[in-house]
């Protein structure tokens, strides 16, 4: 949120504050080189930068620790808790890195931090794209594209995502990349997150990468085929010819002649996610109920797999649940 009076968001207050409370913060070198990484500076996006301020990066990430609450990413509080807000191990654990690392981040003794440990901090501690938008100058990287807003997940997203953790769900971009995944979701289709490239999105491996089409029976790959080309067009139609989308429509025209024939008919995405079979190596065949939550203003949506209690679906289910999954796990599709 910003101050209408002052312009300053409170991210910045927070950090302001804390190097005012620091008498012992050294003073930067007015010899050095200069502030880097801000609007305004000329940097390039995702252009890496000397590390602006080791000790304001920790007090922002300490900050950001002591506001969340359990409560606020799915954890119990438990009787013997004396911090006001997460442990650093917590936070840690939902960034997905050692709390060894996290700790020398926070002290402040860390490592140079990579764009990719920036985006999970920025998702472990729920920061919204304002505070995201301080993290990276903070730790001596330029601004990351406004354009690329679709791959930072909200924080009352994933709020609601620390909720399913028993439940398969996972948060998507408008492209059908998958940016989070619960650990069922991971069992049942796969570590979605461990792509790069074009292949980040599903859509380009269904069309390309014939073991993307396992997790589906093979009577209904017509059906997945004609809902992805429609579900890029709507994306390509807001975005335009100078989109992520036109680049990704591009590539697949070229790439797969069936996306290019689909293309040509420009299909309109109608209601769908309706229901689908799920095809597990050790569960068999799965039919479950997809709903979907929408978040345009980050172009995101929320996908959650359920089943009808009482059905065989439904035990296996909660079957898979038990599994759970490891990020990098392979894709679980097989044929029938």
């Amino acid at each position: 949120m910003t101050n209408r009076v002052t312009g300053m968001c409170d991210a910045e207050r927070i950090v302001n504050t804390v190097k005012m409370l620091d008498d012992d913060r050294p003073v930067a070198d007015p010899s050095g080189p200069p502030r880097t990484g801000c609007v305004g500076d000329g940097v390039v996006p995702g252009e890496r930068t000397a590390i602006a301020d080791r000790a304001a990066l920790a007090a922002f990430l300490r900050a950001r620790r002591e506001a969340l609450q359990p409560e606020d990413v799915g954890l119990p509080r438990g009787r013997r808790r004396r911090t006001g807000g997460l442990r650093r191990e917590e936070v840690a654990a939902l960034c997905d890195m050692s709390a060894d690392y996290y700790s020398r981040l926070e002290q402040p003794r860390g490592p140079h931090p990579l764009e990719q440990m920036l985006a999970a901090l920025a998702r472990g501690l729920r920061l919204s794209l304002d505070e995201r938008d301080l993290l990276f100058p903070l730790a001596g990287h330029a601004l990351p594209y406004r354009v690329r807003r679709g791959d930072h997940i909200s924080p009352g997203m994933m709020r609601i995502l620390d909720r399913l953790g028993d439940t398969p769900a996972q948060v998507m971009n408008h492209l059908g990349e998958t940016l989070r995944q619960t650990r069922p979701a991971v069992a049942l289709l796969g570590d979605e997150t461990a792509h790069t490239g074009p292949a980040r999105s599903s859509h380009y491996r269904w069309f390309t990468d014939p073991v993307s089409r396992l997790v589906h029976p093979e009577s209904d790959h017509a059906e997945q085929s004609r809902l992805r080309v429609a579900d890029l067009h709507g994306a390509y139609t807001r975005g335009g010819a100078d989109s992520r989308a036109a680049e990704l429509v591009d590539a697949l025209r070229e790439e797969s002649p069936e996306f290019a024939g689909i293309w040509r008919e420009r299909p309109v995405l109608g209601p769908s996610c309706a229901a689908k079979r799920f095809l597990h190596p050790q569960l068999g065949a799965l039919d479950l109920h997809c709903q979907t939550l929408v978040d345009p203003d980050q172009s995101q949506r929320l996908v959650v797999y359920t089943a009808t209690p009482g059905t065989g679906s439904h035990t296996n289910l909660q079957l898979l649940s038990l599994l759970g999954g490891q990020p990098g796990d392979a894709r679980p599709g097989r044929t029938v």
